[in-house]
């Protein structure tokens, strides 16, 4: 088999166990976006939210990396820009080769239409959804990507079509919000951490022998720290979620 149809089934495999059983147009939808962007679940570069697919800036950057873009340049528009308010707006520029005149692209942020996950992180956001809106541009990507939602969406009404992670009970919806579970999947995979640490990690901070049998007040302090960490102290978060991983035997 060669790497492509290995990487290829792979990624389908994978997506199955994180999202369950997929429906024929979401799984086709899947194929479809494999095939034709080279994405790979495994990498993180896709994300499945109330049946749609969304892209992630991870797989944006390797469409970029696979296309040899040869640079992007990203700067703050000072006259719309508000420190004191964390408002921020970014302009970023896509130089697909040498000779590109380059595809520009706006992403803007304030606490307005951010996560309140991501409080005082709004220029990053801003940033991000800079480059992400320049890079769908420069090499035509017709999906949202991940970073571009705003604050925390509803994901409808009508029955998810997939089983969803098991990160615990009593975290359904409340007053229109997203799950806990689902805010948690979408910090995993936007910020690359080891989904079991991470639950290990909750279980210890909750107090509780595992995250199912955590309070929802809980699990939803701990999604809030967990996102604060990941943005301000990425290195110190690792350190500690590698923590609580099991030892291995060495055999000799």
């Amino acid at each position: 088999m060669k790497n492509s149809d290995r990487q290829f089934s792979t990624s389908v495999a994978r997506a199955k166990s994180v999202w369950g059983p997929l429906s024929r147009p979401t799984l086709d939808n899947l194929k479809e976006l494999l095939r034709k962007y080279r994405f790979s679940v495994t990498g993180g570069h896709l994300q499945l939210l109330d049946g749609r697919w969304y892209v992630t800036h991870a797989g944006l950057l390797h469409i970029a990396q696979n296309n040899r873009c040869i640079g992007i340049q990203v700067l703050p528009l000072k006259e719309f820009c508000d420190p004191a308010a964390c408002r921020w707006l970014f302009k970023a520029t896509v130089y697909k080769s040498s000779h590109s005149k380059g595809f520009v692209g706006y992403g803007d942020a304030n606490p307005s239409n951010v996560s309140s996950l991501v409080h005082g992180a709004e220029m990053r956001v801003a940033e991000t959804r800079a480059v992400n809106r320049a890079l769908r541009k420069a090499y035509g990507i017709g999906l949202c990507s991940v970073e571009e939602l705003g604050t925390p969406r509803s994901f409808g009404s009508a029955p998810s079509n997939h089983h969803e992670p098991s990160f615990g009970t009593g975290n359904g919806h409340s007053n229109g919000q997203p799950r806990l579970r689902d805010r948690l999947c979408l910090l995993i995979r936007q910020h690359q951490l080891d989904a079991g640490l991470v639950k290990a990690y909750a279980a210890h901070y909750c107090g509780t022998p595992s995250l199912r049998e955590a309070s929802r007040e809980s699990v939803e302090a701990f999604v809030k720290e967990l996102a604060e960490r990941a943005v301000k102290d990425r290195p110190g978060l690792l350190c500690q979620l590698n923590s609580y991983a099991q030892p291995t035997e060495v055999t000799q």
